[in-house]
């Protein structure tokens, strides 16, 4: 209680966003963290493995609550631009 946020054990490495063409919804919530967590299954897969993952069974599993925090963006990669000569 009472720490600093930077603080704790890294899992899984910060990757920005790199999406295919297309829009992309990105959500980052923050929980508060009473205990260790109990789920590392989930946390450390290879994105191509987190397909419907629901933060919200995800944080009962580890006793997490509601989020304190939360922050949503749409991201969308254009498409190339072909080179004129």
């Amino acid at each position: 209680m009472g720490g600093f946020g930077f603080v704790g054990q890294e899992l899984v490495p910060y990757v920005g966003p790199q999406p295919p063409t297309g829009i992309h919804r990105y959500v980052f919530a923050l929980f508060r963290q009473e205990r260790a967590l109990m789920d590392r299954s989930v946390a450390v897969a290879p994105p191509e493995m987190r397909g419907n993952f629901c933060t919200r069974h995800f944080a009962a599993r580890n006793g997490l609550g509601l989020p304190v925090a939360a922050v949503y963006f749409n991201s969308r990669k254009e498409p190339a631009v072909k080179k004129r000569c």
